[in-house]
């Protein structure tokens, strides 16, 4: 078979081997052409797509990028707004922790001011404690010695009187013509009579009756007690109480309250007996209101000295000034005639004046008479 030879035939078309390979080789060559026309479209296509869905990124990187920014300086404001809202909390909570720590520390130093007073208040009364009770055991010796006991009622009425009046006013172990000294003598204002004090006072009964540990040693103290003040209160009133000399009434200090209080309480019939000899019994309190008394005796007397004194002194003045008045009157009608001269002065100084003012203005008139001197 050659190679010529007709394959087949389409109508009057033959169709051979170097015919069909030269369509086939046609056919392959388009379709070449084709895929790679359709390979050029699809990469054109695909180039476009790719541009503009990096456009599209673009865009949408650039919107993402100008939200994320717009974020970035509203959370930046947030921040500050929130930094200052925590600062301004913060100085507030501050202000309000050092006001409290203040206000605690100011508390605080006024407790440990007040507990101080009342630790120095309680220091103070330890003291004062101590010191009765020093003065109660100094008490208790010189209860117990006789010698101790008249010292402790001379230096207590000495103290009391000696406060009280002037030291022209007492005289402290004075002689009295019987030879008896009693403790003290006050002088009265405008009298020559004084008053006695006598501090010898007897304690040894009731420091006895204190110790009494039965009903027959208290009986037995308390007789003594009685005996002891009787006997004081006669030896006053015949030792001390002398006519012209001294006042009618003396004083038997007793330097004891309780002592005082104890008389008073369960012995009023020696009261009594000392009102009936002129004697009265005076406690430290007591003594101390007649002294004040005696004070204001004093005083009223002063007054009175000084009255007398003014009296004098405004007679005086009165004198002085009705001399006064009497040179005031003098100097008024001395004035009165200087006052007369000097307008007569004044006067002629204005005649003097206009004639100066006529001879100045050449109005001189020959005529005129002489003016009066």
């Amino acid at each position: 078979m050659s190679p010529d030879a007709t394959l087949f035939r389409i109508g009057q078309l033959s169709v051979g081997r170097d015919l069909l390979a030269a369509g086939l080789l046609a056919a392959i060559v388009l379709l070449l052409l084709l895929v790679l026309l359709s390979t050029w479209r699809a990469n054109r296509l695909h180039r476009r797509t790719g541009e503009e869905r990096l456009r599209m990124l673009e865009r949408q990187l650039s919107e993402m990028t100008g939200q994320l920014r717009q974020q970035a300086e509203t959370a930046s404001a947030r921040d500050a707004h929130i930094a200052r809202l925590l600062a301004e909390r913060l100085d507030t909570v501050s202000l309000r922790v050092g006001q409290g720590l203040q206000e605690q520390a100011e508390r605080t130093s006024e407790h440990l001011r007040q507990l101080s007073e009342r630790l120095a208040v309680i220091d103070r009364a330890q003291a004062t404690i101590d010191t009765l009770s020093g003065e109660v055991l100094t008490l208790q010796r010189i209860l117990s010695d006789k010698q101790a006991r008249g010292a402790f009622g001379q230096a207590r009425m000495e103290a009391i009187i000696s406060d009280a009046l002037p030291a022209s006013a007492y005289e402290f172990q004075p002689a009295l013509p019987g030879g008896a000294r009693p403790d003290c003598l006050i002088r009265l204002p405008g009298s020559d009579l004084k008053i006695v004090v006598d501090a010898k006072f007897p304690l040894e009964a009731f420091e006895a009756l204190r110790r009494a540990a039965d009903k027959r040693t208290r009986k037995e103290a308390t007789q003594r007690l009685r005996t002891d003040v009787t006997r004081h209160i006669r030896d006053i009133s015949t030792k001390y109480l002398i006519p012209g000399e001294t006042h009618e009434t003396a004083i038997m200090f007793v330097p004891s309250e309780s002592v005082y209080a104890e008389i008073h309480e369960n012995h009023p019939d020696l009261v009594q007996k000392a009102h009936k000899a002129r004697v009265v019994l005076a406690s430290p309190n007591v003594l101390m209101l007649m002294i004040q008394t005696m004070q204001s005796l004093y005083r009223d007397a002063r007054m009175r000295e000084a009255a007398g004194m003014i009296r004098r002194e405004v007679g005086l003045l009165l004198e002085d000034v009705e001399r006064l008045r009497s040179r005031a009157l003098d100097l008024q009608r001395f004035f009165g005639r200087t006052a007369d001269e000097v307008d007569k002065l004044l006067v002629s100084s204005e005649k003097i004046a206009r004639r100066g003012e006529r001879i100045v203005n050449l109005d001189l008139d020959e005529t005129e008479k002489a003016p009066d001197a």
